[in-house]
Parts: structure tokens; C-alpha cells; sequence
């Protein structure tokens, strides 16, 4: 079974390292700024001691005030999980860093988040729609949707 490590902990790890990256952490998870996602994300990816190096998967969470973009990760060799947090508040350009460069599986699963709630990913290779079709107006998972 794979163990999950407080976010309190490896917050502190992380802000150690960037000092202005962690905005909120608690037993359950991270929450890091937008701008330094893919900076901590390579980082939690290449330290030795967290080793994450598998992306169980990205979805989102629409909160009306902003956008939360969650990243659930895993180290397949040291057997622990880590939730990963980050905000958007601009509902008409949401926009975070793509971790494609970081994990590759973060592909398709970034695509599907663009799709259903139209937030962008700066930096993915192809980003379009890959649940619904071309030329769809909105973004069925936001809660403005009409």
C-alpha cells in the first residue's frame, strides 16, 4: 500500500529550496503558486529522498472565485504519494505551466483538463481538445457552463 506523506513535511522541504513557492500545506496536501509549479514539480521529481516519479493523474476543481489544478503524485521507489495544489483566478485566461517536460503522462491528462474547464497549460506541445469536438463553445466541468 502506498503511503501518503504530509504535506506539512515535504512543504518544508520545498520552502527550504524555494522560499516563496508553498502558499498553504496541511496533512492532506500542498498548495504552491502558480508560478513556481513546474519548478517544485521537477524538484519533488529529482531529489532523491521523493523520487516522484510517476503522475497518478491532474484534474481540477472549479470554486467559482478560481480555478485549483491538483496533481497526484507517486514514487514508485520509495512507495509514497503526495497531493500537489495550485491556483487560477483569472476565469477568462486561466493559464498554469504545463509538466509535460517533467512527466510525460501529463499529456493527454493536461489536454482533458483544457477541454472540460478550459484552463491552459503554458508550454504543452499540442494543446487541444481531446474529449469534445472542434468548434464546442465553453467548457462543460466549469460552473458557469450554460
Amino acid at each position: 500500500m502506498t503511503v501518503s506523506l504530509s504535506g506539512t513535511e515535504i512543504a518544508r522541504q520545498i520552502t527550504e529550496r524555494f522560499p516563496e513557492a508553498v502558499l498553504k500545506a496541511d496533512t492532506q496536501a500542498i498548495l504552491v503558486t502558480n508560478e513556481s509549479i513546474l519548478t517544485v514539480c521537477e524538484y519533488l521529481k529529482s531529489s532523491p529522498q521523493l523520487a516522484f516519479d510517476y503522475l497518478s493523474y491532474i484534474t481540477a476543481t472549479d470554486y467559482y472565485d478560481y480555478f485549483e489544478v491538483v496533481y497526484h503524485l507517486t514514487s514508485m521507489k520509495h512507495n509514497h504519494s503526495l497531493v500537489l495544489k495550485t491556483r487560477c483566478h483569472d476565469r477568462d485566461s486561466a493559464v498554469v505551466p504545463s509538466v509535460v517536460t517533467v512527466w510525460r503522462g501529463a499529456d493527454f491528462q493536461e489536454r482533458e483538463v483544457y477541454d472540460l474547464f478550459g484552463i491552459s497549460f503554458a508550454g504543452h506541445p499540442s494543446l487541444k481538445r481531446i474529449m469534445l469536438w472542434e468548434g464546442v463553445q465553453g467548457h462543460p466541468l466549469r460552473k458557469d457552463y450554460v
